[in-house]
């Protein structure tokens, strides 16, 4: 039988707030990129090489736009019996599977960008430094209620090593 192993039964997805901060963190990347649009313009360079430079901010913008709404509603996680699934990725597909009992610190972090939408971002860390992963886009209460769900979990796991 050849499952997906992505197709998980009680995948949890991201707060779709998390399309609107990362796209506020986008406009804001422009606005420095439009002021170098505006100088290249100012300077004494060929007309058609600022034009070209123009069209290729306003496509690149539109693709970014697009590409960060697929890319939130790719993740997701799903709490297991004794790992920890993590998923993303639209072309290049991830699925990071985290055992409890390897967690060493779960943390939550958000940005100024991220706190002013409402969003946090749990981060989970191993000894390998490869199986580290990261739920973004959860909701604070969500984010502290997985972070003190992950953290007893690894405690009841390494108990009794």
């Amino acid at each position: 039988m050849n499952a997906d192993p992505f197709e998980v039964p009680d995948w949890v997805r991201v707060s779709p707030a998390l399309v609107r901060a990362r796209r506020t963190t986008l406009l804001l990347v422009y606005l420095a990129v439009l002021a170098g649009i505006v100088a290249l313009w100012a300077l004494p360079v060929p007309r058609w090489i600022a034009a070209l430079v123009t069209a290729a901010a306003v496509v690149g913008f539109g693709w970014a736009w697009w590409l960060i709404g697929r890319r939130v509603r790719s993740w997701g996680y799903a709490l297991r019996p004794d790992d920890l699934l993590v998923g993303s990725g639209i072309l290049f597909r991830r699925l990071v599977i985290v055992p409890y009992g390897r967690m060493q610190l779960v943390d939550v972090v958000a940005g100024p960008i991220d706190r002013w939408y409402g969003v946090s971002t749990v981060q989970l860390h191993t000894a390998a430094a490869t199986t580290d992963a990261a739920v973004p886009g959860l909701t604070p209460e969500v984010a502290a209620d997985l972070r003190d769900r992950l953290a007893r979990l690894g405690e009841e796991r390494t108990a009794g090593l």
